[in-house]
């Protein structure tokens, strides 16, 4: 859009289109609460053909429906990522606290010799500038340095990022990888590869970027996980994160996690008109559909 448009406007630009609009009044309650971009311009892909018009019979309520399913599907997914977060902090601040001890872990020579030093100082560095700016504002970091003057990893995990952390792992030196990847039975690579992934895929659902359609540029040793699933294009797609998440979760909390991706796939069915739901479901890295 070159210019302002009311939701009014927007909604007669899209009527141009021969995008159907079933209740305008619902319309634009949504448009208002969500905005057209985030509804429209984010969504309107997948209902087009190659010639960049749109298929026919396709709706305003269609559209909006693939941009709730996808709204729904980041508030399962962080939910269990969030779950993931805590047992990576946790099991990573319980082996470097033994190791290296609760005062004297953040140290470059406790990283992996294989990065360079200033890849290993960077991290360090980020750590600090962590503390230091929690430091007078949240209790534990203020009260630990205040008594103390240092911060323990346990106390540490309330302020670092899981981007961050992920990081720590990969730089943690590879025998101290290893005894934490096996943990979950799989290589430490397979870990470093999973955790980096996690971390872009809490990033898109916290900045409400699209999910559904998630590729990765880091490519997960995926035989290692699913030895039959063929990747059409050889980068990481949603699917091989959800089967990805079975490996941290325990059976009850995975069974409910696919439960409640099923109920918003079912969901999304009854709502599809020019397109079918199996179209997402490929997009998403889904096989055999």
């Amino acid at each position: 859009m070159k210019e302002y448009k009311t939701n009014e406007e927007l909604l007669d630009y899209l009527e141009t289109k021969n995008v159907t609009v079933k209740n305008r009044k619902l319309a634009l309650k949504k448009l208002e609460k969500y905005t057209y971009y985030s509804i429209i311009n984010s969504y309107k892909y997948n209902f087009k053909d190659s010639n960049n018009n749109y298929l026919p019979s396709v709706s305003f309520e269609e559209i909006y429906s693939l941009y709730n399913f996808d709204k729904n599907l980041k508030l399962i997914l962080l939910k269990y990522v969030l779950e993931i977060e805590i047992v990576i902090k946790s099991l990573v601040a319980n082996h470097i606290s033994s190791i290296y001890g609760i005062d004297t872990y953040l140290d470059v020579n406790n990283l992996d010799n294989n990065a360079s030093l200033s890849v290993r100082k960077n991290l360090i560095n980020k750590i600090n500038k962590e503390i230091n700016h929690n430091y007078g504002v949240h209790l534990a970091i203020t009260h630990y340095k205040d008594t103390y003057g240092f911060i323990p990893p346990f106390v540490l995990n309330k302020v670092l990022t899981f981007g961050v952390i992920s990081s720590y792992y990969g730089l943690l030196k590879q025998n101290d990888r290893q005894i934490i990847s096996k943990k979950f039975k799989i290589s430490d690579l397979l870990l470093k590869q999973i955790l980096r992934c996690l971390t872009n895929i809490r990033n898109i659902c916290a900045h409400n970027e699209r999910l559904f359609c998630y590729r990765d540029k880091y490519t997960l040793k995926y035989k290692e996980i699913d030895a039959n699933y063929k990747s059409k294009d050889n980068l990481t797609n949603l699917y091989m994160m959800i089967k990805s998440m079975q490996i941290f979760l325990d059976k009850r909390q995975y069974n409910s996690f696919i439960k409640a991706i099923e109920k918003e796939i079912k969901k999304l069915d009854t709502k599809l008109v020019s397109i079918n739901v199996n179209d997402i479901l490929r997009i998403m890295g889904y096989p055999n559909v």
